[in-house]
């Protein structure tokens, strides 16, 4: 297969021509099989220079003009040089499609973004969550919006993509939308993904990507103390509803579930571990990663509580969970109630159970990492900002052991 062409720029005579500059055609030839391409520029014959393949002369107008042919050459170099690094076969016609970018199909942002989706809603319940796929149809719609308002388009192409697109599209999200820095992250992230795939597709060769980068910091993590967490469940609440989200929440500050499963936590997900002793055996509905817990007596007790209630005997749960809206709601209540006046949330409950249950009492963040269910210990490095307040204690140990060796 012969890898190498031949390049000449030429003057041709149009129809019915009688004088005045000629239009300036490229020919493009491999293995004698030629193909001509218009370059869009003229030139008078008389200031042409066939032989140099250039305009002669010293004015600016003919140094842009040769300037201009000179970075068509490098184009048509760079397209060949593609090409062979794709050990695609070299002929005139597949260098003049490169050249011009007709070589493959042209990919469309939010054409791919929907396809994306669409396989993505596919595959719900074999890998995906709902709550993913919504977050990224909002992503489409937010895009569609940006796109509307900055270039007054429905889609653009893939390979016009830019720094300049990356970065307004940031800014559209944290201005327009009202996201912050965290969300904008979050959507900042599908985008790169699609991207990312069209690069592994090689629909586009370099990533716009390549000088960005979020300035978003993890949020810090908000957990009960401990006098905090006892208040709560020494609590006597006159109204069920509340005695119940209660119990729940405290029942995660001892285990570490999340919502989402201790929603669906059944009977059967209790049982004896390898020392003889209840735990909770179950996967995690967010990575679908294994979380086993061996079960502290505060959450044995809370079990025992609701082990003959209705609604949990009728459907084999563990536990009476109402939706996270509700949950979240009457947690509003029992901070008041309890004099709490940090933000209660049900999502706190997996916080308190890394700091103040496991990680303030020496339990390795190793193994709370474990039980919590994270595929990344550095997801549960998030959580050990508690560490930092045992280290008076830590260095206070350390002086004793320091001061017996004198």
């Amino acid at each position: 297969m012969s890898t190498n062409y031949s390049l000449l720029f030429y003057l041709k005579k149009p129809k019915n021509y009688v004088y005045g500059p000629k239009p300036i055609y490229m020919r493009i030839t491999v293995a004698g099989d030629p193909k001509e391409v218009a370059t869009g520029r003229e030139c008078d014959p008389l200031r042409w220079n066939a032989k140099a393949n250039r305009a002669k002369g010293t004015k600016e107008d003919i140094r842009n003009l040769n300037a201009y042919l000179h970075t068509l050459e490098r184009k048509v170099a760079d397209a060949h040089l593609q090409l062979v690094k794709d050990g695609a076969e070299i002929t005139a016609e597949s260098l003049k499609l490169k050249y011009l970018g007709k070589d493959v199909q042209r990919r469309y942002l939010m054409e791919t973004f929907t396809e994306h989706n669409g396989k993505m809603e596919a595959l719900l319940g074999k890998g995906f969550k709902p709550n993913t796929l919504k977050g990224y149809n909002t992503s489409v719609a937010h895009l569609t919006s940006y796109l509307e308002k900055c270039y007054g388009e429905t889609d653009i192409a893939i390979r016009h993509i830019d720094h300049a697109f990356i970065t307004g599209y940031e800014f559209f999200l944290r201005s327009d939308m009202g996201c912050s820095v965290v969300s904008a992250a979050k959507y900042m992230k599908h985008l790169r993904k699609i991207i990312n795939q069209c690069l592994a597709h090689r629909w586009i060769t370099e990533t716009p990507f390549a000088f960005y980068k979020t300035k978003a910091k993890p949020r810090e993590k908000e957990f009960l103390t401990s006098d905090e967490l006892d208040r709560i469940a020494q609590k006597e609440f006159s109204i069920t509803r509340l005695a119940h989200v209660r119990d729940i929440f405290v029942f995660c500050c001892y285990t570490g579930l999340s919502y989402a499963d201790v929603q669906k936590l059944q009977k059967t997900d209790i049982a004896k571990g390898i020392d003889g002793r209840l735990w909770v055996l179950t996967s995690r509905e967010k990575t679908e990663t294994s979380s086993n817990i061996p079960l502290l007596p505060q959450a044995l007790e809370i079990i025992e509580r609701y082990a003959d209630y209705p609604s949990c005997v009728a459907r084999g749960m563990v536990l009476p969970v109402l939706s996270n809206q509700k949950m979240n709601s009457y947690l509003k209540e029992i901070a008041d109630l309890c004099g709490i006046t940090k933000k209660l949330t049900f999502h706190m409950a997996r916080h308190t159970f890394a700091t103040t249950v496991t990680l303030a009492n020496n339990v390795p963040i190793e193994t709370v990492s474990k039980m919590l269910g994270h595929t990344n210990i550095k997801t549960t490095q998030h959580y050990a900002k508690l560490l930092d307040t045992r280290i008076g204690s830590d260095m206070d140990a350390l002086q004793k052991r320091l001061a017996g060796i004198h």
